[in-house]
């Protein structure tokens, strides 16, 4: 089965997302970028909201949009993040000269760290395989431009089948997010991720306005279910 990540961006989302079937909560600001950060005392509001109804449901947050190469600013909002009480904080990671060494510092932090692999040019399936490596709870892939190009567009199905097989091969979790819609959903269920992330497909209009908990209702039960039909 693959679990749904609904990304909130406050807490009524938050407990409309957990009421509806989501399986992760998933909190960052859709108006501050691809992975912009929620305001960290917002965080710790949320936090122990959910953790007071739905005291075993996962929460991770993003740091924000960092540069890769800007490790002491991530290793900051890691911590601080951290601080709150999330079970993962999510990090962004664009591959180029600085992303071996991003992850290794990730990888040395005192927290549940996720890479967020951004894959709108690609992936390097050697630096998969470096990060599996390091014991990370889990590796997203994702896309940094949301501008309705889904992650299909950017990797091939088959090459994102090897590199998740590549990215579990330690025994973490996987990820799949990026613009992904209902025409997506075969796909998703032939890869197979343990979590498949949306911000966009669970709202009325647009990836900025208000989530839906019909939509995340709809996605929780496609998910876990293949047969489902889809919405039209």
């Amino acid at each position: 089965m693959t679990a749904l990540l609904a990304s909130v961006r406050s807490a009524e989302e938050a407990l409309d997302a957990a009421r509806a079937g989501a399986d992760l909560i998933d909190l960052k600001e859709p108006g501050a970028g691809a992975l912009g950060g929620v305001a960290i005392n917002e965080i710790t509001l949320i936090v122990n909201l959910l953790r007071a109804r739905y005291p075993v449901k996962p929460i991770s947050a993003t740091i924000g949009d960092v540069p890769t190469d800007a490790s002491d600013a991530i290793t900051r909002q890691v911590i601080e993040v951290n601080t709150t009480g999330v079970d993962y904080v999510k990090v962004g990671v664009t591959p180029g000269a600085s992303a071996h060494h991003c992850l290794a510092v990730l990888a040395s932090l005192p927290a549940a760290v996720v890479p967020v692999l951004l894959c709108d040019a690609g992936i390097d399936l050697e630096l998969i395989r470096f990060a599996a490596g390091l014991g990370f709870a889990g590796i997203v892939f994702d896309t940094a431009t949301k501008n309705g190009q889904s992650i299909f567009d950017c990797v091939d199905v088959g090459t994102l089948k090897a590199c998740l097989h590549a990215a579990s091969a330690r025994g973490g979790m996987t990820g799949l997010a990026g613009s992904m819609n209902w025409a997506h959903l075969p796909m998703i269920h032939e890869l197979r991720p343990d979590i498949a992330g949306f911000r966009t497909a669970l709202c009325n209009n647009g990836r900025v306005s208000r989530l839906d908990p019909a939509r995340v209702a709809q996605w929780a039960e496609a998910l876990h279910h293949q047969a489902v039909a889809q919405p039209h």
